[in-house]
């Protein structure tokens, strides 16, 4: 009885020093894991995130960026995966991590290993033609790759965008003549003719904007800078995906902490400085609520069923 007593007055004494723990949240410093190399808008976005926090709980916040493994979910990811839940380690994921990577073979990774707090970015992928393409719109470019062999640029053929171009091939009844990933794709590429159609953000073609046919935009609402491109899920609705990207935590961490670094991300999005990001680069910048991320992460594993169905 006595060893009872003791073990149960330990197990006690553990979860109220947790409980303890996550009230006094932050109380150490918090690192936000950034899993491609710096500069992109991911990047860029969640440093301002990491400076605000710091300026507004006055414990030492920072981007630590893990690139790497291109073809899954990133070293970045599984190094939050296996971080306390504790508010400490923040993911900062693109939609491959939790949408795709749970079915491509990593054992550390399921649906249920991380919980989203927000999304606050939709990057500005595109589908653009040069300007003397003879053809001015998504349909017409079907019509005219069903008699002419178009070739496809992209950045890499396990992205959502890309995956949404093939996909766009079956239920529009084309073929791509051929498809390559590209380094960079921007101006150059369509003027040199290396590829006839590219997938690409806006903010790399802005130079010829003017120039170019932007056919549709990979995105979940319209492009500020293209508002007469419509998105490939007005075009497709089964293709209603978009390259997104938010913030995650380790399952189980404590609504406290979940709730104090929402706060100050969904502050962060609606700064000015946050929103001029979005303006110069046609970049969506907003802030999803948990419950509304882990709907649209849910909805969209659903689409990437759909679209793995039309690539076949």
């Amino acid at each position: 009885m006595h060893k009872l007593l003791t073990l149960a007055a330990a197990v006690a004494v553990g979860v109220m020093s947790s409980v303890a723990s996550a009230a006094d949240y932050p109380s150490k410093p918090v690192s936000f894991i950034v899993p491609f190399p710096p500069g992109d808008l991911e990047d860029v976005l969640t440093r301002m995130i990491a400076e605000d926090f710091q300026a507004a709980h006055g414990v030492a916040s920072a981007v630590i960026n893990k690139p790497g493994g291109g073809g899954g979910p990133f070293p970045g990811a599984e190094f939050v995966a296996n971080a306390d839940p504790d508010g400490s380690v923040v993911g900062s994921f693109v939609i491959g991590v939790p949408v795709v990577g749970p079915n491509i073979g990593f054992d550390w990774l399921d649906k249920d290993t991380f919980e989203p707090l927000g999304i606050f970015v939709t990057y500005p992928f595109i589908l653009a033609a040069a300007g003397d393409a003879p053809y001015d719109d998504i349909q017409g470019m079907a019509d005219h790759a069903k008699t002419n062999e178009l070739v496809l640029g992209h950045f890499g053929a396990p992205l959502a965008p890309t995956q949404v171009s093939f996909a766009a091939a079956g239920a529009l009844g084309f073929e791509w003549g051929s498809e390559a990933a590209f380094d960079m794709l921007d101006c150059n590429t369509l003027a040199s003719g290396d590829a006839d159609v590219i997938n690409t953000t806006i903010q790399l073609v802005l130079p010829c904007l003017d120039k170019i046919k932007v056919l549709a935009s990979i995105t979940n609402e319209r492009i500020s800078l293209a508002p007469d491109a419509p998105t490939m899920g007005e075009v497709v609705p089964a293709l209603d995906i978009s390259l997104w990207n938010g913030l995650f935590v380790t399952k189980g961490t404590s609504d406290h902490v979940k709730q104090t670094l929402i706060a100050s991300a969904k502050k962060t999005m609606a700064s000015d400085r946050a929103q001029a990001v979005g303006t110069n680069t046609g970049a969506l910048v907003y802030w999803m609520d948990a419950d509304d991320a882990a709907a649209q992460i849910a909805k969209d594993r659903n689409t990437m069923v759909t679209i793995g169905e039309l690539t076949q």
